[in-house]
């Protein structure tokens, strides 16, 4: 008898096994989806076949339970192929993660291995069958059209044929179809020549074209050396060779630039994948992929799993962005599961940054990966930096938003006609709330997080949780009407820029303006076409973005992120500054930054305002390796969290004793990380020179964890990039 080995929705450990159905009279194959019925209730749920099997009716009459029947096959042909197959399995090993979340992550919503997947949208088409004897000449005519054309969409079709179209389905000539939507492929932009190539890109491209072409390549190049037209060319002559070329951006408000230049350079032949989209688009452009229509795929962190049978190429650009990173099982890094695909399909890794993160650098500094410079810019010109010490500035009667030195250097660029970013790395109007009577501060209730304060909606927010209360007219502790607002967000800023600049036109990108579908694009496109004079928003402006005529970034508490308990607090500093302050005179206009800071003396701010990235690396590891961090060690966290502390901690503690007869790994903790969505959480974290074994060892203690059916939820990390 056929069986099925079918792994069902629920991604839970205590689960991941596949389960035993019979499946004969049904024709199935492995990777399809199937409803089965599951538990003492039998209650429907979707599955996802892993194989098809043998078992005999002696086994079958002797096992311990019995055997179901599969309810409904769902899909004709596989989702996924056995190159994803095996990635699935790699990353639940190595993230210590549900098989079955590994195939939920990669694919689209539509197509998910879940109840909740729902239906796709379909579409009806006209379909031409034959031509009958007896027709008039219109008929005729319409007849010997559609046998050319074939097929055509119902709306088309009768916009274009009306009654004469509608007579002939009646009559059979003609017949409909219902299928799923597809996207359409934009075309209609003037197609974009390749640029000539300075000295240095040339040496770049020929560099990265020799050589082990299955060697991960990290692409150094300072902001504005033109890194993206280098890997454009690159892609054409791969696309050249009939193959297939991924994109990847860590941010959606990245994508609509980087997917402008590639229609114009590659015209109807590229995809588009993020988050914004809705769950229909997403897989209308997974199809694109998988029926072979589109060649080139431009995304965010989960366009690495696009259905390519024929990969050439993966660039991911900005390759240290912590967006890269899963922060939900399975908690994969895309870098990894680009370089497993690129290893199977045999084709190049680009990593490509003007601030590598301190792994990858290591890697190429010992020859893993291979470094591929281009130290100048195509402008031959890095912008002049400005370092304005903010204890001083205030003392000499400075506002705390905007020193008198950063005000001067906007008034300068709007009289000529020039545009300015300001980075503010804060959503909101101010992030803490307080009495000035009795100190009390407004919290979350259901973490143990400040509430920030929204002056456009008046309402205090979670950034954390999400949680939305309107603003307490008095103080709940001492019930005065005492509130300041304390710290400062990009809604506070935008309001003193508009009324310090009343002549500028302003515009603001954060989360919140961000929050609808295609205000990133909007944005953007405003202030390429210079709608606006200022731009000022938090980290998803410091990127990848080129404006022409950016000369002035400002950089407001530029040294925040160093107050962050946090061993990548000094990394992720350099990374903003330097970012953002690649945004300034990119093309023929010299441009300028001021970074606003406390604390100016720290090597972070100090290498960035000299754009001195070999000097940030050289004294950032020294202290990595001193504290036994990355990348001189291996890092795994396990989370205990529950509704009591006492209950966590206690379960955190007795992992810890589990974890004492390990030498060759040191152990930190258990410590509290406080309360997120009315869970408290405690950390242990294990360092280990050797990964293998580290995951080894977790694997050992999460399996001991649920054996002792612990109510305790436990969460595991391997590789954590931020540890709060």
């Amino acid at each position: 008898m056929r069986i099925a080995y079918v792994y069902i929705e629920h991604p839970i450990m205590e689960l991941d096994r596949a389960f035993t159905y019979r499946c004969d009279g049904f024709s199935l194959c492995r990777g399809v989806r199937v409803r089965v019925p599951f538990g003492k209730k039998n209650t429907p749920l979707i599955g996802f076949v892993e194989r098809i099997g043998e078992m005999s009716e002696t086994d079958i009459d002797i096992a311990a339970y019995e055997l179901k029947s599969i309810l409904e096959v769902i899909d004709e042909e596989p989702l996924i192929n056995e190159e994803l197959f095996a990635l699935a399995k790699w990353m639940a090993k190595t993230c210590v993660a549900p098989l079955i979340s590994c195939f939920q992550v990669m694919l689209p919503s539509k197509l998910k291995p879940k109840r909740t997947m729902g239906t796709c949208k379909q579409e009806t088409w006209v379909v031409y069958d034959h031509t009958p004897d007896q027709m008039t000449k219109r008929q005729t005519e319409v007849c010997q059209i559609m046998e050319v054309r074939k097929e055509m969409l119902r709306s088309v079709f009768y916009q274009e044929f009306k009654s004469v179209g509608k007579r002939l389905i009646e009559a059979g000539a003609l017949r409909i179809e219902q299928r799923d939507a597809t996207a359409s492929l934009k075309e209609g932009k003037e197609k974009e020549a390749p640029l000539p190539l300075t000295t240095t890109q040339q040496a770049a491209l020929a560099a990265m074209m020799q050589g082990d072409l299955e060697q991960v390549i990290l692409l150094h190049g300072v902001t504005g050396s033109g890194k993206s037209e280098v890997f454009l060319q690159l892609a054409q002559k791969v696309l050249d060779q009939g193959r297939q070329v991924l994109i990847l951006v860590p941010e959606i408000s990245l994508t609509p630039q980087m997917m402008e230049r590639v229609e114009r350079r590659f015209q109807g032949q590229a995809a588009i994948y993020h988050s914004g989209l809705n769950a229909q688009e997403k897989y209308e452009q997974y199809m694109l992929v998988k029926q072979h229509r589109v060649s080139v795929v431009v995304g965010t962190r989960s366009a690495v799993f696009m259905p390519f049978d024929a990969l050439g190429l993966i660039v991911m650009d900005e390759e240290h962005d912590t967006s890269y990173k899963q922060d939900a099982a399975p908690r994969y890094h895309c870098r990894d599961v680009a370089a497993f695909r690129a290893h199977h399909h045999h084709c190049p890794l680009i990593l490509a940054s003007a601030t590598p993160s301190l792994e990858s650098y290591a890697r190429a500094y010992k020859g893993v990966y291979r470094l591929v410079e281009m130290p100048e810019r195509i402008n031959d010109c890095l912008p002049k930096v400005r370092v304005i010490a903010m204890k001083q500035a205030l003392a000499k009667g400075d506002n705390y938003l905007l020193s008198k030195e950063l005000e001067q250097a906007v008034e300068k660029r709007l009289e000529r006609h020039e545009q300015v970013i300001l980075l503010l790395n804060r959503r909101g109007y101010t992030p803490i709330l307080r009495c000035i009577e009795c100190g009390y501060v407004q919290m979350c209730p259901h973490c143990d997080m400040a509430m920030n304060y929204h002056k456009d909606e008046k309402v205090l927010k979670c950034h954390t949780c999400g949680a939305v209360m309107a603003l307490p007219s008095e103080c709940p502790q001492c019930h005065k009407r005492a509130w300041r607002y304390l710290g400062m967000g990009t809604q506070r800023l935008e309001e003193y820029v508009v009324r310090r600049f009343p002549q500028a036109r302003i515009l603001r990108m954060d989360a919140d303006t961000t929050a609808r579908k295609f205000a990133h694009e909007a944005l953007l496109a405003k202030f390429r076409r210079q709608e606006a004079d200022i731009l000022l928003g938090t980290q998803m402006i410091a990127k990848g973005l080129d404006f022409e005529n950016v000369t002035l970034v400002g950089i407001l508490n530029g040294d925040a992120l160093l107050n962050r308990n946090d061993y990548r607090s000094a990394e992720l500093t350099y990374d903003l500054l330097e970012q953002a302050a690649g945004r300034s005179g990119r093309h023929n206009k010299a441009g300028e930054v001021i970074i606003q800071a406390y604390d100016t003396t720290h090597y972070a701010i100090q290498c960035a305002a000299h754009h001195d990235y070999r000097s940030f690396f050289a004294q950032e590891m020294q202290y990595r390796h001193l504290a036994g961090y990355p990348p001189y060690a291996y890092l795994a966290s396990m989370v205990f969290r529950h509704k009591q502390e006492e209950t966590a901690m206690a379960c955190a503690t007795a992992t810890m004793a589990q974890l004492a007869q390990q030498p060759a790994v040191r152990i930190l903790g258990p410590g509290s990380l406080g309360k997120i969505r009315d869970e408290y959480r405690v950390r242990i974290l294990l360092k280990g020179k050797d990964s293998l074994k580290l995951n080894e060892l977790v694997w050992d203690v999460y399996h001991r964890h649920l054996a002792d059916h612990q109510k305790v939820a436990m969460e595991i990390d391997l590789q954590p990039l931020i540890l709060e």
